[in-house]
């Protein structure tokens, strides 16, 4: 029995429909796949950036959320149409079973064409999974974000304790050099006060001493009243003077407080003319010679070495710039200068 021409106009006109249907459904499954992959390689890229650039992935993680859900909604509607396709190729199937004695011939075409549906579904669920894969590593990368962001809020706080540490302890610090400046002030004014009592002592020992006077902060021997000229061996005389003073600086060690780090400097001067002798090459030599022999008669008659400082300045500190008798008689001297 042969086919109407009605019946071989359907089927004609049948099949390219299906197959362009088929067409458009892969090359959307293609475009999809290609949209996956390209967002897989943006959200890569963006995972490498810092702090700076978290706005910009959640940005862009909440865009391909849209696409995604906007992709869902179109693999809904290839569904609807896949079922409606399968709904017509069971229609055509039913024809076709109704037809076979006449499309023999045809019939291997058709079974090719199955054939190539059937790959075709393959293929379909092999982007299912791709799919399913992608939304396995979208989930990831939330999860890492998330993790992120803890530790961005961990770093947070852990400097803003470290920020009030820092304030504390600038704030102790403060206050410790404000009472150290209190102390060193305090020992200061009282170390002015004992050099005060020192000198006045001093004052009343040798108060018939016309060449031994007080210049600023310091108490100033002639060199005439210990040493004899070009000499550093004191006097019998400047002995008794030496003891006078090692006496009241006893007397001054039981007096002030142990914690006050005080002590007794005796600096040699001379004039200058210079001297050039096998004991004493120099000016320098001899004022150190004096000060040294001033400061072993104190050691001797007990005061503390702790306290003392023997210095030389030779020629170079003078008192009176002038170049007479006068003016060298005034620089010859021993000063003592009670001091930290």
């Amino acid at each position: 029995m042969r086919a109407s021409p009605s019946s071989r106009r359907k089927q004609v006109n049948f099949w390219p429909g299906f197959v362009d249907a088929m067409s458009s459904l892969l090359l959307v499954i293609i475009f999809l796949l290609s949209l996956f992959m390209l967002a897989q390689f943006f959200l890569a890229q963006e995972i490498l950036g810092k702090d700076s650039a978290l706005t910009r992935l959640n940005s862009q993680i909440a865009e391909l959320t849209d696409l995604l859900q906007l992709e869902q909604g179109n693999a809904d509607d290839l569904q609807s149409t896949i079922e409606s396709l399968s709904a017509t190729l069971s229609s055509a199937q039913s024809e076709r079973d109704s037809l076979a004695s006449q499309m023999a011939g045809i019939g291997a075409g058709l079974a090719e064409r199955d054939s190539q549906l059937a790959a075709l579904n393959q293929e379909l669920l092999a982007e299912q999974e791709i799919s399913e894969e992608a939304n396995a590593q979208l989930l990831l990368l939330n999860q890492q974000l998330a993790a992120l962001r803890t530790q961005i809020g961990a770093l947070e706080q852990a400097l803003e304790a470290s920020e009030a540490k820092d304030i504390e302890s600038r704030t102790k610090i403060t206050d410790l050099g404000r009472r150290l400046n209190l102390a060193l002030a305090q020992r200061v004014q009282d170390l002015s006060r004992y050099r005060s009592d020192f000198f006045g002592r001093l004052r009343e020992i040798l108060a018939d001493r016309a060449d031994v006077t007080i210049v600023g902060d310091r108490f100033v021997f002639q060199s005439e009243v210990l040493f004899s000229a070009g000499q550093a061996s004191i006097s019998p005389q400047g002995r008794d003077e030496i003891i006078k003073l090692a006496d009241a600086i006893l007397q001054l060690e039981t007096e002030i407080p142990p914690e006050i780090n005080w002590v007794l400097r005796i600096d040699g001067h001379t004039d200058r003319r210079p001297i050039s002798t096998v004991q004493f090459p120099s000016n320098w030599e001899l004022s150190a010679a004096r000060a040294i022999s001033v400061a072993q008669l104190l050691i001797e008659r007990g005061v503390s070495p702790h306290r003392l400082v023997a210095a030389g300045f030779g020629e170079f500190s003078p008192i009176d710039p002038e170049d007479n008798e006068e003016a060298y008689r005034r620089n010859r001297r021993i000063e003592f200068k009670l001091t930290e």
